[in-house]
């Protein structure tokens, strides 16, 4: 990899060998490495051992999830919030495991909508829950430095299985609690 990120800086007309740039194609290549680092992880890997029996049935909730992705069109870098909810039906997962979850799919070349399924399916798949909800709120640097060039905007995706899906007191439950700001 590091001999294409020293051909590409001759490509726009760089010196691979100016003093600056001399470590530039091994930084380069493991900033690569790092981003793109999901697809070496497996969501049975990532929530490993820390599914428990539980009879806690009510709204789980983890917000405000930073996550940083590739786009597939551009190489870009988008950035957001995940909130990641959950009906348990006997079974929850450590905490810290959802966040592993969003971020095994975020460090893979990614469009936003998929990925938001993705940890939903895989969260529905590992613990069988009532229902899964998924909503991300990202910004697009494909959108912001390059093409219409739209610095405010942001995109907002969204996946409801199960009971959040079926039932619409549920899915406005849990959206008022990824809504809810600390102090309120």
């Amino acid at each position: 990899m590091e001999n294409l990120f020293q051909e590409l800086l001759h490509k726009i007309g760089e010196d691979p060998q100016r003093k600056g740039l001399l470590r530039t194609p091994q930084r380069a290549a493991q900033a690569f490495r790092d981003l793109t680092r999901g697809y070496s992880q497996k969501v049975e890997d990532v929530l490993g051992g820390a599914v428990f029996e539980e009879d806690y049935d009510d709204i789980i909730v983890v917000k405000d999830i930073e996550f940083y992705s590739l786009c597939e069109h551009h190489l870009l870098p988008f950035l957001g919030r995940c909130h990641v909810a959950y009906l348990p039906k006997g079974r929850i997962v450590g905490i810290s495991k959802i966040v592993r979850l969003v971020d095994m799919f975020a460090r893979r070349l990614q469009v936003q909508e998929r990925m938001t399924w993705q940890i939903a399916r895989a969260l529905d798949e590992a613990l069988k829950p009532r229902g899964v909800a998924v909503i991300q709120d990202a910004q697009h640097l494909c959108m912001m430095i390059r093409g219409v060039q739209k610095h405010d905007s942001r995109v907002v995706t969204s996946a409801m299985l199960g009971h959040f899906r079926e039932n619409s007191a549920s899915r406005a439950e849990v959206m008022s609690l990824i809504n809810t700001r600390h102090g309120s």
